[in-house]
């Protein structure tokens, strides 16, 4: 099943980093911990397994591979349920406290003692599925009415389990940034509340709590290891999740914080040619990758300003890479656990096991046998008739 990563040709770009502080300045320490106490009083809250595919690491030729699995993250299927739902509360809890000139506890909104009030707040965002998936979720929860913009390659699968949490769903004929683009025009114009997981100029709150919610899912992964990883590869998109777990492993590790690559579709690169300017650049999306949460075509500029002082690498990956990433985790092949994982969850695996057939490229990324490798499995089967699909096949290719 290796065989399949053998031919597999990567992008990369060693990145020049920038000095500073921004894994502090941008999302402080302070902001994760408050949500780190509300995120884990949440109904139905317990930590996500970080399962060693020891049997993995052995065949590839490192020391360990530690894949944080968020499949089963509040029965939602992707992390994504930590940052969505989270900055859905806080947007409600600042309308709130101006609504009706009192302070108001996230506690209390998530109790119902306002929910009458926040059925007068729409809340809408873009998504690619997973985001606005926890978008709904949260406010199905809180009481505040949803509209959730899909691009035209979104599927019918994920579309329906939105619908199902009682969101409004828009469907476009363009991309996913045309849709970022119409739910803030049509927010505008209504006087809605975006609950965007990218940020724009004058735009960053949101943002910063959905980045903060994501730290949950960090801090899980490290506390249940008992040294620090010497590689993290992260998934691209918009830049949210990467930035966000690269500032806190900066903020647990300090200078023991493992090495930050950044992987990405070479379909929607936009972090990749971000780096090779040097400056956040948007791409234009020709065709849409199979990756379809990863589909992104502009970054998010608050999450730039961490990923430019604390990523070291970034990689691109081929499409044909990802169904033999998602066989092999779900059928077990080298003997480690079973894990089900969707097309955006193993980029990060998918470029590891690549890299490790190519000499060239290990080098130039520092990896080696005493590795130690941490993944983000960042979405389990969001979308089951797909799953289904590309687990079935034969070909690894």
């Amino acid at each position: 099943m290796i065989n399949a990563f053998k031919s597999a040709r990567l992008g990369h770009v060693a990145a020049t980093r920038a000095t500073g502080d921004a894994a502090f300045r941008v999302l402080s320490e302070e902001g994760f911990s408050r949500a780190w106490d509300e995120i884990t009083a949440w109904e139905g809250y317990t930590p996500t397994p970080l399962v060693s595919l020891s049997a993995l690491a052995q065949e590839i030729g490192v020391g360990a591979i530690h894949y944080k699995h968020e499949g089963p993250r509040f029965g939602l299927g992707s992390f994504k349920a930590l940052g969505g739902a989270y900055a859905a509360l806080r947007v409600l809890q600042r309308e709130l406290a101006q609504k009706i000139s009192e302070d108001v506890t996230l506690a209390d909104i998530r109790a119902g003692r306002y929910r009458n009030v926040c059925a007068a707040i729409t809340l809408v965002s873009a998504t690619d599925g997973n985001h606005g998936r926890s978008l709904a979720w949260g406010c199905q929860r809180f009481g505040a009415p949803c509209r959730i913009y899909i691009h035209a390659e979104v599927s019918e699968g994920r579309a329906a389990a939105m619908h199902g949490l009682g969101a409004e769903v828009i469907r476009i004929d363009g991309d996913y940034d045309a849709s970022v683009a119409l739910a803030r025009d049509e927010a505008d114009a209504n006087g809605w509340f975006v609950v965007s997981d990218t940020s724009w100029p004058g735009y960053s709150e949101p943002p910063r709590d959905v980045m903060a919610g994501y730290g949950v899912m960090t801090r899980e992964a490290c506390e249940a290891l008992r040294e620090a990883p010497t590689h993290v590869l992260l998934q691209g998109g918009v830049g949210g999740l990467a930035a966000s777990v690269a500032a806190l492993l900066r903020q647990y590790w300090g200078e023991k914080a493992p090495r930050v690559i950044v992987v990405e579709p070479e379909l929607a690169a936009c972090l990749f040619e971000s780096a090779r300017a040097g400056a956040p650049k948007a791409v234009q999306i020709e065709q849409e990758t199979v990756m379809a949460g990863l589909s992104c075509g502009e970054p998010s500029g608050m999450a730039w300003e961490i990923l430019a002082e604390e990523t070291s690498d970034f990689v691109t990956i081929p499409d044909d890479t990802v169904a033999p990433a998602m066989r092999l985790l779900a059928r077990a092949h080298f003997g480690d656990p079973v894990v089900e994982a969707g097309e955006s969850g193993v980029a990060g695996l998918a470029a590891l096991i690549a890299a490790r057939q190519n000499g060239a490229l290990s080098r130039a990324l520092g990896l080696d046998a005493g590795s130690r490798v941490l993944l983000i499995g960042s979405e389990g089967v969001t979308d089951p008739k797909i799953f289904k699909e590309i687990i079935a096949e034969t070909a690894d290719a």
